[in-house]
C-alpha cells in the first residue's frame, strides 16, 4: 500500500547530549475509524522493510489483483470479494486502488515536522513517487499534504509518443485533525484529488494461426487500438466530527462527503478492416460517429450520515442514518446531418436515498459477539454477525443491492443499453483459525462458501446480463509463517472451486511464497533482508477487458496459463532510509518466451527495479 508512512527507516536527529529528539516515537498516526470506536491508538510509524519490494504494496489496496500486465493499469481483484457498497454507485472501479480513500487516510501527531520521500524506478519504465509532509500546527491541531505520481512505459506495439509513455498519473491529500483541550471534540477532515490517463492499446491483435507463444515480439506488435486513451478524475471533500456527549458511553458524530468521478474514453482513429471501411474492428459498432469517439461520464454525490456510538470494555453500539443523493451524466461526441460535430448530453438520472444502520458489539475476555446492519429504506439491505472465541471466528454476511448505475443504463459511441435488472443477492458463510503453533509458527486458516442469486455480469459481448439462478462458490485460504533464526518462510495458498459458478472466473490455486534470510549488521545500524518469491495462479480463462465501459467481461477463447513469476530482492533498513533493490520475474525465457495477466495483455518481462524510502523527523 502506498500509504507509505509506515514503512520508514529511524532517524538520528540529536541535541548537544546526544539524546535523540526526534524519530518514529515521536511521530505517531491515527485513524478516524478507530477514535470513533474508542480506540485513541495512536501508532508508531511502521520503520520496517517488510514487502517493500513488493509491487501489491505499493498502491492503496494491497490484495491481489488482476491487471492489464503492467503498473497503474485498469485492474480488478482476482480472488472474490463481499460487495460492500448497497445503494447508488456508478460501477466503474478499474482504477481504485491507486486512489487515495478517504475514510482510510492516517492522520498524524507530530513533535517536529515529520516529511518521507518515497520513489521507485523499473528498468521499463515503471515508477512511483509520493512526497509526504505534517506537522503540528498546536499540539491538538495537525495538518499535511502529500502528492503521488505514477508513470511507465509501454511494453507492447509501436508508438510515436514522445518516451513512449502509456500512464500519466497524479493524485493529492490534503488532511488535517484537531481535538479540544478536554479531548471531547474531534475533527478530521481531507481532501483527496485524483487524475489517471491512461493509453489504450485493446491488446495484442493476434494474426491467425497465431498461437500465444507467438505474441511476444512486445513492441513489435500490433495492437487493437493506437490512439484511444481513457483518463478519470476523483475529486472528494470529507469531513468528520466527533463529540462526547457523556464520556465514552455516549458520543454523537456527523461526517459528510462530496464526492466527484469523471470518466472520459477517447479514440481519434477507429479501427476498422484495411480492404473494408464498413467492417469494424475491436468495437461492436459506432452509433453517434463513424470516425471519432468521446464518451463522457459525470458521476457527483453527497452523502450525509449521523449518529450516536459508545463504547466501554464490554460493549460497542453505533446506530445512524444516512443521506445520499447522486447524479449521473453521459455526454457523446455526435455527428449531425451537416456534417458537424458536438457534445450531447444524451441522458442523466438523479437518485435520493435515504439509509439507516448501526453496529452492536460484545466482548467479554476472549469471546466476541457482533452483528453489523445498513439498510436502504424499502430495497437494499447489509447485513452481516460475527462471533469470536480464541483462535476461532465463525461470520455471516448477506448482501441485497441494487445493480450498479452502469450496469442499468449506458450511453455511448459504441455501447447502448436501458436494462431493468432486479436485486441481486450474496451469502457468505466463513470460519477462521488464526494463531500461534509454538513460537516460530503462525497459521491463518479460512474456509468460506458463498452463493450468488440473481448475478449481474458483462457478457462475452461485454454486455451486462443478469443470471436467474444461482453462482456457487467455496474454498480456502491459507496463510503461514516460520522462522528459523534468519531464515523466514512466508506462504499464502488460496482454493476457489467455480464448478458452479460458470462466470466468475478466479484460478482454481493461488501461490504465493517467499523465503528470505533477514538480519542485523553493525550493531544494527543495517537490518537487510535478502530471498526470492514467487508468485504462480493456475491457469484459468480470465476475463477480457473493455477500455470503453472500464469493465472486465467473460470470455472462453483465452487461457491464462500457469507461470510462476519469480523475483529476487534485497531489502536493507540503513537508519534514516530503507532501500530494495529487485530483479522482477526472473524467469522470463527459461520456462516459456513469458504470461499474460488479462487476454492479450501480456505481464512484465524481466526488470531491474529499485527503490528508496526516506524519512525526516525535522
Amino acid at each position: 500500500m502506498i500509504v507509505l508512512a509506515g514503512h520508514q527507516a529511524v532517524a538520528q536527529i540529536i541535541d548537544d547530549t546526544t539524546k535523540v529528539l526526534y524519530s518514529p516515537k515521536t511521530t505517531l498516526q491515527l485513524f478516524e475509524n478507530d477514535v470513533l470506536e474508542g480506540r485513541y491508538l495512536q501508532q508508531r510509524i511502521d520503520t520496517s522493510v517488510q514487502n517493500i519490494h513488493n509491487e501489491r504494496f505499493w498502491y492503496h489496496d494491497t490484495a491481489y489483483f488482476q491487471h492489464l500486465g503492467n503498473i497503474g493499469t485498469a485492474a480488478k481483484p482476482i480472488l472474490f470479494r463481499m460487495p460492500d457498497k448497497i445503494g447508488a454507485r456508478l460501477g466503474k472501479q478499474a482504477f481504485s486502488r491507486y486512489a487515495y480513500k478517504p475514510d482510510l487516510i492516517n492522520y498524524y501527531d507530530t513533535r517536529s515536522p515529520y516529511s518521507h520521500i518515497y520513489y521507485i524506478q523499473g528498468q521499463r519504465g515503471e515508477q512511483v513517487f509520493e512526497g509526504t509532509h505534517a506537522r503540528n500546527i498546536t499540539p491538538r491541531w495537525n495538518a499535511g499534504i502529500a502528492y503521488q505520481i505514477l508513470s511507465g512505459n509501454r511494453q507492447i506495439g509501436v508508438s510515436s509518443l514522445r518516451g513512449d509513455g502509456y500512464l500519466s498519473s497524479q493524485a493529492v491529500k490534503a488532511f488535517t485533525h484537531y481535538r479540544s483541550e478536554n479531548g471531547n471534540y474531534h475533527l478530521f477532515a481531507n481532501f483527496t484529488h485524483f487524475n489517471h490517463e491512461q493509453i489504450e492499446f485493446g491488446g495484442i491483435q493476434a494474426s491467425v494461426g497465431e498461437t500465444q507463444d507467438d505474441l511476444f515480439g512486445y513492441q513489435n506488435e500490433l495492437t487493437f487500438l493506437n490512439q484511444a486513451a481513457t483518463r478519470e478524475f476523483r475529486n472528494n471533500y470529507h469531513l468528520l466530527h466527533i463529540y462526547k456527549l457523556a464520556g465514552e458511553n455516549l458520543k454523537l458524530f456527523h461526517s459528510f462527503d462530496w464526492a466527484r468521478q469523471r470518466n472520459l474514453f477517447q479514440d481519434d482513429a477507429i479501427p476498422r478492416q484495411a480492404d473494408s471501411l464498413s467492417s469494424l474492428i475491436f468495437y461492436p459498432q459506432t452509433v453517434y460517429h463513424p470516425n471519432l469517439t468521446d464518451d463522457r461520464t459525470n458521476y457527483r454525490e453527497y452523502q450525509n450520515v449521523a449518529g450516536l456510538t459508545g463504547n466501554n470494555k464490554l460493549s460497542f453500539y453505533k446506530a445512524y442514518i444516512k443521506h445520499r443523493s447522486s447524479k449521473l451524466d453521459y455526454r457523446v461526441l455526435y455527428l449531425n446531418l451537416q456534417d458537424t460535430t458536438s457534445s450531447n448530453i444524451l441522458y442523466s438520472e438523479k437518485v435520493n436515498q435515504l439509509f439507516v444502520g448501526g453496529e452492536l458489539r460484545l466482548m467479554y475476555g476472549p469471546a466476541l459477539v457482533s452483528v453489523n446492519g445498513e439498510f436502504q429504506m424499502a430495497n437494499d439491505y447489509n447485513v452481516s454477525a460475527r462471533a469470536k472465541l480464541g483462535p476461532l471466528q465463525f461470520s455471516v454476511a448477506r448482501v441485497l443491492r441494487s445493480p450498479s448505475l452502469i450496469e442499468q443504463r449506458m450511453e455511448s459511441n459504441h455501447f447502448q443499453w436501458n436494462n431493468n435488472f432486479n436485486n441481486s443477492v450474496t451469502d457468505r458463510l466463513d470460519a477462521t483459525f488464526a494463531g500461534k503453533l509454538g513460537e516460530r509458527q503462525y497459521v491463518r486458516l479460512t474456509g468460506h462458501y458463498n452463493n450468488i442469486k440473481r448475478h449481474i455480469f458483462f457478457n462475452e459481448q461485454a454486455l451486462p446480463q443478469q443470471l436467474t439462478g444461482n453462482q456457487r462458490l467455496f474454498g480456502a485460504e491459507l496463510q503461514h509463517r516460520i522462522r528459523f533464526g534468519v531464515i523466514n518462510f512466508e506462504n499464502f495458498v488460496a482454493y476457489t472451486n467455480t464448478d458452479e459458478a460458470e462466470t466468475l472466473r478466479i484460478p482454481e490455486w493461488l501461490f504465493d511464497s517467499k523465503l528470505y534470510f533477514e538480519g542485523a549488521l553493525f550493531k544494527r545500524a543495517l537490518i537487510g533482508q535478502f530471498g526470492v518469491q514467487v508468485y504462480t495462479p493456475t491457469a484459468y480463462r480470465a476475463d477480457a477487458y473493455m477500455p470503453v465501459t472500464q469493465q472486465f467481461y467473460l470470455q472462453n477463447g483465452f487461457e491464462i496459463r500457469t507461470y510462476p513469476v519469480t523475483d529476487v530482492f534485497i531489502n536493507a533498513d540503513i537508519k534514516s532510509l530503507n532501500v530494495f533493490l529487485k530483479m522482477s520475474n526472473i524467469a522470463t525465457g527459461l520456462t516459456a518466451p513469458g504470461y499474460f495477466t488479462t487476454p492479450f495483455y501480456p505481464g512484465m518481462r524481466t526488470s531491474f527495479v529499485f527503490g528508496i524510502k526516506w524519512m525526516f523527523f525535522d
